[in-house]
């Protein structure tokens, strides 16, 4: 049998701060996990989603050190429709987290934004605009 995406895992220097994030965007992520070293949340479709601390990370990799230089993966959030776009992008910032793309109407048939999560990674969001240009799944393809 061939490998399987399974689980996205993302490395938090504060887990607390990481898990109040994701779940402001609709993970569902218990309130005990604040403390935990590692936290693992079900995704739709079977998919999981980790956050581990630095500290966890270090402890079977000791020469780890955080990427430098822009994000090297992506989340994106799909929204209801592109005025929740802006709804969720507003609710983000006012919530203090850093918008690094305000919503506008992409290229690619989506209305877009992008916030950065406490760790500085980009997280999208985004619907596919109403004259269908979105591509049949939403991506613009």
């Amino acid at each position: 049998m061939a490998p399987r995406l399974d689980l996205f895992g993302l490395v938090v220097a504060d887990m607390a701060a990481s898990l109040a994030f994701y779940r402001r965007l609709g993970l569902d992520i218990p309130a005990d996990a604040d403390g935990q070293p590692h936290v693992e949340a079900a995704l739709p479709g079977g998919l999981r989603i980790a956050w581990d601390t630095v500290d966890t990370v270090r402890s079977f990799d000791p020469g780890w050190t955080p990427p430098s230089g822009g994000d090297r993966i992506g989340l994106a959030f799909l929204c209801d429709d592109p005025a929740d776009v802006d709804r969720q992008y507003a609710a983000l910032t006012r919530a203090g987290y850093t918008g690094h793309k305000a919503p506008w109407d992409a290229f690619w048939g989506q209305r877009y934004a992008t916030v950065l999560d406490p760790d500085g990674n980009g997280v999208s969001l985004f619907a596919p605009l109403p004259d269908g240009s979105g591509g049949p799944d939403g991506s613009g393809a």
